[in-house]
């Protein structure tokens, strides 16, 4: 079975003639030259690499994994050599500041990249995938020792980076590490803890690697305020081992070609990024994109998947498909039969309509980050701030559970390694976990976003969404009533969660899932009303789409209203427990 290949039409047709990405981008002072011409290099340039040197490495790296000895961690053949190549061609500096040694392009680019890395070889990709966070949160709070040693090397993607956050006993309540950090007198740390769970913790792929690591200073307040981040390094500044030890790789369901490593700090060398106390604020600055980035995880993954299927479902043949003229023969290629053809179209309604979500908010990310007007960057801020969390969860949980139907396609074949399409599978899982699990996603956008401001914000954007469409055509009409009915929906769920202290948490999945169906309506609509967007290619999963995935957003209004009806019933009028 072919390895994955990112179709760069469809890529270019969402991103120029969909979402107008170009002119959007053109308005920001540091774009202000990105035209069509330099977007299509980028991306072909990309898609070339993707192809032809990540690609093929995608089995090969599942097979033998990684391998681990004496603390030290190999990956497998031909991954060092292809990261080698990566960050030498400039890859990793793509969305870094020219001052750093970046080409100073939109991060909406640099997420197409990894869209198509994640594609490709999600193992292989976990390596870089941390770098720009890494970047963004030591441009803004190291220090400019720090900065002028690291950053660099980290914008290049010479030196790799960790995010150290993870305890044994801490895994999402990252107010309960442990892991202590002493301050010296010449101004470093030094830090003594075990963290697990360390994507790239060790490894052969760069010569340094840059740990971010969360620690407790003495006498610091318990919780999450009392934590700091500190830089500790791989290899110190005078080529010494730095006192950090991988004392294990996981046994993983998948990514095997990615070790995850429990890591012990022996009292190791690090110095504070930030203020004390204050480094979640500091690893903040990063969540946005690193969320972002596990989304566009979740749909190349899918995109994967539905071209194996694809590929498979032409060339194989069985029975007669229902409707097929006499005399074709036998059996037909397995795409005609209507079985097959509802996953395919399915999954790629899918992989589309998330696609132009998850483009729009990596434009608004670009806006937040450059645009001159103080109002229109805190609008992309929050934008941003409201549908990365949705993104985050739709977008992974789909990539698994499509790809599991996109194994469907292959029958017994599908269970079995050879064709490739398992290991998608088991390799897409954990996106639903890491970055936050899918459930704090949606308590994260219903209890910290929704709730504070009475759902202010998101009747804002949904307002906004619904402004674009025109309430004279019928269709247009029918997403702003979808649009409406998940604003209305919202202040019901504001005033039944005041009368009942576990509703909110009870209902996020289901209402972040209402409103992520809201905003794939939107996208789609987006994409039939485009020029050229009633072409085959479109057409056929934009009615997928209204057949089979749109419908549930009733479903989950009712499920939803229905839990807003239980809670305004008296207390003394429920049932006992």
């Amino acid at each position: 079975m072919r390895d994955y290949r990112p179709v760069l039409d469809d890529h270019l047709f969402l991103l120029r003639d969909v979402l107008q990405a170009t002119p959007s981008l053109q308005a920001l002072a540091p774009f202000a030259e990105t035209d069509d011409g330099l977007l299509v290099q980028v991306l072909d340039e990309a898609a070339k690499f993707v192809a032809q040197v990540v690609a093929p490495l995608q089995a090969a790296g599942d097979a033998p994994g990684c391998r681990f000895e004496q603390g030290r961690v190999s990956t497998p053949p031909g991954f060092a050599d292809a990261y080698r190549a990566f960050w030498q061609a400039g890859w990793p500096s793509l969305a870094c500041a020219p001052e750093d040694g970046g080409q100073g392009l939109p991060w909406l680019l640099e997420g197409v990249l990894y869209e198509m890395l994640s594609g490709a070889n999600h193992g292989w990709t976990m390596a870089p995938g941390l770098l720009h966070g890494a970047y963004e949160c030591l441009k803004h709070h190291g220090s400019d020792e720090l900065k002028s040693r690291y950053l660099p090397r980290i914008a290049s993607g010479e030196w790799l980076a960790t995010m150290c956050l993870t305890e044994p006993h801490a895994g999402s309540d990252l107010g309960l590490a442990r892991t202590q950090a002493v301050a010296q007198a010449d101004g470093s740390f030094r830090i003594t803890g075990t963290k697990i769970f360390i994507s790239g913790g060790e490894h052969d792929l760069s010569e340094n690697i840059v740990h971010l690591v969360l620690a407790r200073e003495p006498g610091a307040a318990p919780g999450p305020k009392g934590l700091s981040l500190l830089l500790a390094p791989k290899v110190m500044p005078d080529g010494t081992r730095n006192a950090i030890v991988c004392e294990r790789i996981e046994e993983k369901m998948g990514l095997h070609g990615s070790p995850t490593c429990v890591l012990r700090f022996d009292q190791a060398t690090g110095w504070r990024v930030g203020e004390a106390g204050r480094g979640l604020n500091a690893m903040f600055v990063m969540m946005n994109a690193a969320r972002l980035h596990v989304a566009l995880q979740g749909i190349g993954l899918l995109d994967a998947a539905w071209q194996k299927a694809h590929a498979y479902a032409l060339e194989r043949t069985q029975m007669r498909a229902p409707g097929a003229l006499r005399g074709d023969g036998p059996a037909d290629p397995i795409i005609r039969h209507p079985a097959v053809r509802r996953i395919l179209d399915t999954e790629r309604a899918w992989i589309d309509g998330l696609r132009v979500l998850a483009y729009r908010t990596g434009i608004e990310l670009d806006v937040a980050r450059h645009h001159e007007d103080k109002a229109r960057r805190a609008a992309a801020q929050q934008w941003c701030s409201l549908v990365t969390p949705v993104l985050k969860s739709i977008c992974t949980e789909q990539g698994f559970a499509g790809a599991s139907r996109c194994l469907q396609v292959f029958g017994g074949h599908g269970y079995i390694r050879e064709w490739g399409i398992e290991q998608i599978v088991r390799d897409s899982r954990v996106a639903m976990i890491y970055e936050g699990t899918n459930e704090i996603q949606a308590i994260d956008l219903l209890v910290r976003k929704v709730l504070p401001d009475g759902g202010a914000a998101l009747a804002a954007l949904l307002d906004g969404l619904a402004g674009e469409l025109d309430a004279g055509n019928a269709a247009d009409a029918q997403v702003q009533e979808r649009l409406g009915a998940a604003r209305r929906l919202t202040v019901e769920l504001v005033s039944a969660s005041s009368q009942s202290p576990t509703l909110a948490c009870e209902a996020a999945d289901d209402y972040l899932r209402l409103v992520g169906l809201a905003l794939f309506g939107w996208a789609w609509r987006r994409i039939e009303s485009s020029p050229g967007g009633a072409a085959a290619r479109w057409s056929e999963p934009a009615a997928a789409a209204k057949l089979r995935i749109l419908p549930e957003f009733d479903m989950r209004l009712q499920i939803l209203r229905s839990q807003c009806s239980a809670a305004d019933v008296p207390a003394h009028r429920l049932p006992a427990a």
